[in-house]
């Protein structure tokens, strides 16, 4: 199994983490396809649908993608979502009930924290990451850069209401590790069957990360 470390490593090395609801797990293999044709082999697949989990199994069996779960808010769902093939488990807030499932499973959770007191609390939990969500309307990536300033040694994955437009901002702070968006897999394109525009969004969104690093 892979460590939360090297999962971490993993993410950051993305730098972009495409946040997916899926509401058919017929569509998780044409996503995959889409997804690593344009360059970006992560997927974070929430818990909003009822084919989450069939969703996530289908996508991690491949093999060539990284699966975490999103919207976990049980301990039931972690356990649902490991055995279904997830690396790592994140959540809208900070549960320790979730924290210490994903820990007993030995995967990374990645809980909400948007406030010093969650962060603090995260990390009296022993994690080193958080979720910054939802980031648009929580102060975005100044609140992020003010928080380095207390909090030099946590890691941050900024997720909700960020776009092209403000994705450059975001990756531009140290402390984030990657990003997480919807705007390369539109719920609606999917729900279309059409995968070649999620394809194109995605290498556009693969660029964007990659000019912004050089």
């Amino acid at each position: 199994m892979t460590s939360p470390a090297d999962v971490a490593a993993a993410l950051g090395r993305a730098r972009l983490v495409p946040v997916v609801v899926l509401d058919d797990a017929a569509d998780a293999g044409p996503l995959a396809d889409a997804l690593v044709a344009g360059g970006l082999p992560v997927a974070e697949v929430t818990f909003r649908t009822a084919a989450a989990a069939d969703a996530i199994r289908a996508m991690a069996d491949r093999g060539d993608l990284l699966l975490g779960a999103g919207t976990v808010l049980t301990p039931a769902q972690v356990d649902q979502a490991v055995a279904a093939g997830a690396s790592y488990v994140v959540s809208p807030g900070l549960s320790r009930a979730v924290v210490e499932r994903c820990a007993d499973h030995g995967v990374l959770a990645l809980p909400g924290a948007v406030t010093a007191t969650e962060v603090q609390a995260a990390l009296e939990f022993g994690l080193g990451t958080v979720k910054f969500f939802p980031a648009g309307t929580s102060g975005g990536a100044p609140a992020i850069a003010a928080l380095t300033a207390p909090f030099a040694d946590v890691r941050f994955i900024p997720t909700g209401g960020i776009g092209p437009a403000d994705l450059a901002e975001y990756l531009r702070i140290d402390a984030v590790v990657a990003v997480g968006g919807s705007w390369m897999v539109p719920r609606d394109r999917i729900r279309a069957g059409d995968f070649a525009t999620v394809r194109r969004l995605t290498a556009e969104a693969v660029a964007l990360g990659r000019a912004d690093q050089g």
